[in-house]
């Protein structure tokens, strides 16, 4: 079966093995030489300077990094403007709320661009007295595929000395992300998208100038904490060790494969094959090809045709495809390109979609 959904992805073989592995304790050194490999190399993924920045590993779902990153990092004192334009923005408020942390929501719909207009005017517009001390998006906003322009926000945070948060889940790995730029704080990612690991292990790359200045709100999700014993070779409580296994080999797999250059160039060749074909069939793209990302693109589904039929129908032939979300789900599907796919894959995709059709 291929997997054609947001995470989890189709595993090569030898990140598949690579579960097989001895068990290991983790209070060993062993375990500790695997976690220092895991995150010096996810540093390596965009070329970042430990002495700067800093990889946080959590066992746990993605939403988790999200989670300690937003709750974390915002100040006590804080107030944090949350930028939505699908489901994976408005969890970030949600848990924003949850925690009772200061912020404010701007929306729009999700099947748009964020409006970066309204958000330069918002904080420009905030009193003295409820300045914005940080905002948080989704980069790559997988409710419909759009890939928000991080460059444009990050230069208005950075003009208003608001410290950005960024959901790279769907994204890091792939898609282009300004490290460089002094207003990005930090970026929560995960083991099961763009890196091709398995679920269990996601992590937060943050400015240790930004985990020096971090707030205490969490037990588990503690990411100063979590960071401080990281770094001393310990670990506060029991990782997923095979998952820990998993990623470290897809790591170096992507290494060996030429990193995320080469990855981003492969999601876009099949994601443009996917575009063609289907638009050959008549199913337009929902958000414009030079608007979304590579990873991941949404589809308007047929006349006439239900999701569940065109689910079902794919299942049966090795292809498992997803929902559009909330009131989507009626009048789209998504396909993502992540994992271990290759043309003929594709090719033999848009065969069955065209016998569904038929």
């Amino acid at each position: 079966m291929l997997l054609l959904n947001p995470g989890p992805v189709s595993l090569s073989e030898r990140v598949r093995r690579s579960l097989l592995q001895p068990d290991l304790c983790h209070r060993e050194s062993e375990f500790f030489d695997l976690q220092d490999e895991a995150r010096e190399r996810l540093l390596a993924t965009y070329a970042l300077d430990p002495a700067e920045w800093t990889a946080v590993l959590i066992t746990a779902s993605g939403t988790a990094a999200v989670e300690s990153m937003a709750i974390s990092l915002t100040p006590r004192a804080g107030r944090l403007l949350t930028l939505e334009n699908g489901v994976y923005g408005e969890r970030i408020a949600a848990i924003c709320e949850q925690y009772g942390i200061a912020h404010e929501r701007m929306r729009v719909a999700w099947t748009r661009a964020l409006d970066l207009e309204a958000v330069a005017a918002r904080l420009d517009g905030a009193p003295p007295g409820a300045r914005f001390t940080h905002a948080a998006v989704v980069h790559h906003e997988t409710t419909t595929g759009r890939l928000n322009d991080l460059r444009r926000l990050a230069e208005l945070c950075r003009r208003h000395g608001v410290n950005l948060l960024v959901d790279g889940v769907s994204s890091f790995g792939a898609e282009a992300i300004d490290f460089g730029d002094e207003s990005l704080s930090a970026v929560a990612a995960t083991a099961n998208k763009c890196l091709h690991g398995v679920p269990g292990v996601s992590f937060v790359i943050v400015r240790r100038s930004a985990l020096r200045q971090a707030s205490s709100r969490a037990y588990y999700l503690d990411l100063g904490r979590l960071a401080s014993l990281q770094d001393r070779r310990d670990t506060p409580f029991t990782p997923a060790v095979h998952a820990y296994y998993a990623l470290v080999e897809a790591l170096r797999e992507f290494a060996e494969q030429g990193g995320r250059p080469a990855r981003h160039r492969a999601y876009a060749a099949l994601a443009e094959q996917v575009r063609g074909g289907l638009a050959a069939l008549g199913i337009d793209t929902v958000v414009p090809a030079e608007e979304s990302s590579v990873v991941l693109r949404s589809y308007r589904l047929p006349a006439g045709m239900a999701y569940a039929s065109l689910h079902d129908a794919l299942k049966a032939s090795g292809f498992v495809i997803y929902a559009g979300q909330g009131e989507l789900s009626k009048t789209l599907f998504r396909i993502s390109t992540m994992g271990r796919l290759s043309s003929a894959d594709i090719d033999r995709l848009l065969k069955c979609i065209a016998q569904v059709l038929r």
